[in-house]
C-alpha cells in the first residue's frame, strides 16, 4: 500500500491564531482563532478522510475497516487507530487541565481512551512557557486550596521552551501550554480532559467556563511531580525523543538517507522543517513543515531523504 495523505481537521477554539496557515500552510479561513490540526484522527464522529489515490474519500475508520492487516501488520485487528496526530498554534494560554490513564477514561466513558502525548515544539516566541507536571511535594489538599484562591499557579512547575525541545507528559500530569508556541502533538486517541483552571477568564457568554475539578484530582498523578524536556538518545542518523507503551517518537535531521525499517508496522511522518522526500519503492512523495504521512505496515521499501535544513518525525 502506497503513503497516505489526509485532509486535516481544523478546530477553531478560543485560544488558537493564525500560524496553522502561515506557518505550516493549511488552507484556513478569515477567522483567527484556529488552534488545532487533526492530522491523523480516528475519534469517533472526528475521521481523517483520505485525500487522494485510489482510497481518495475514504475516512480512517473505513480504511481500517477495509484494509486492516495492510495498514496495522503485526498488530492488526485493532477496530481504531491508537494515534491522534496534530499540529497546535498556542495564540493564547491554555487551561490548566489533566488527561486520566485508560484505565480511569473507561470509568467516565467505556468507549474512551487514556490520553498520554508528548509536544514537539517547532516555534517558541521569547519567554514562552510550558506548565509540566506540579512542584514536589504538591498534595490534594494543596491542590484544592489554590484553586480555591486562585493561586494555582504557585503549585505548577513551568520552564521556557524554544524550537526544537519534547516534553513528555504521561496521563495523569497536570499541564498547560502558554502563548506563542507552535508545537507537533502525538497523543493516544482520546478527547477525555478535565479542567482544573482556567486562568480567570470567562467564555463567549461573559461567565467563566465549566471546571472539572473532582474529576481532575481523580486523575492526578500526584507522584509525578515536575516534568521537564525529553533528553534525546542518539540513533543512527537522528534522535529518539519518547518511547513509551503507546508510541515511540525519532526525530532525523541529518543530512543523507534514512532507510525505515522492514517491521511489519505503520509509521507516520510528520515534517517539522523544509522539505524532506520520502522513496517508497518507485513512488517520490515530498514532506514540507506542516505536512503528514501515513505508510502503512505493508509498504515498499521506504527511504527518507533529508537535505540540510530538513527535519522530519517518525512516530
Amino acid at each position: 500500500m502506497d503513503p497516505i495523505r489526509f485532509e486535516p481537521l481544523l478546530k477553531r477554539i478560543r485560544w488558537g491564531g493564525t500560524r496553522l496557515g502561515t506557518a505550516l500552510g493549511k488552507q484556513l479561513g478569515s477567522e483567527t482563532d484556529y488552534a488545532e490540526s487533526w492530522e491523523i484522527a480516528d475519534h469517533g464522529a472526528d475521521q481523517s478522510i483520505v485525500a487522494a489515490g485510489p482510497l481518495a474519500g475514504l475516512t480512517l475508520q473505513e480504511l481500517l475497516q477495509q484494509h486492516n492487516e495492510a495498514v496495522f501488520g503485526r498488530h492488526s485487528g485493532r477496530d481504531q487507530f491508537p494515534l491522534l496526530i496534530k499540529f497546535l498554534d498556542a495564540n493564547d494560554r491554555l487551561s490548566v487541565q489533566v488527561h486520566p490513564d485508560d484505565a480511569k477514561a473507561r470509568t467516565f466513558d467505556p468507549t474512551e481512551n487514556g490520553k498520554t502525548e508528548a509536544w514537539v515544539i517547532i516555534d517558541a516566541e521569547p519567554g514562552s512557557r510550558l506548565y509540566a507536571g506540579l512542584r514536589t511535594g504538591v498534595t490534594p489538599d494543596d491542590l484544592q486550596s489554590a484553586i480555591a484562591a486562585g493561586t494555582l499557579e504557585q503549585c505548577l512547575h513551568s520552564f521556557e521552551v524554544s524550537a526544537g525541545d519534547c516534553v513528555f507528559i504521561p496521563a495523569g500530569t497536570v499541564h498547560a501550554i502558554a502563548e506563542g508556541i507552535l508545537l507537533a502533538e502525538v497523543q493516544q486517541s482520546s478527547d477525555l480532559t478535565f479542567r482544573l483552571y482556567d486562568w480567570g477568564r470567562t467564555g463567549d457568554d461573559g461567565k467563566p467556563r465549566e471546571l472539572h475539578i473532582e474529576q481532575a484530582l481523580m486523575c492526578t498523578d500526584f507522584e509525578l511531580g515536575p516534568v521537564n524536556c525529553a533528553i534525546p538518545q542518539l540513533i543512527e542518523h537522528g534522535q529518539e525523543l519518547v518511547s513509551c507503551e503507546y508510541f515511540t517518537i525519532c526525530r532525523y535531521s541529518e543530512p543523507g538517507q534514512v532507510q525505515l525499517p522492514d517491521d511489519n508496522r505503520f509509521h507516520i511522518l510528520m515534517g517539522l522543517s523544509g522539505e524532506a522526500s520520502l522513496m517508497a519503492g518507485s513512488r517520490v512523495e515530498y514532506l514540507k513543515l506542516g505536512q503528514t504521512l501515513l505508510l502503512p505496515a505493508t509498504r515498499e521499501s521506504s527511504t527518507i531523504n533529508l537535505s540540510v535544513g530538513n527535519t522530519v518525525l517518525d512516530v
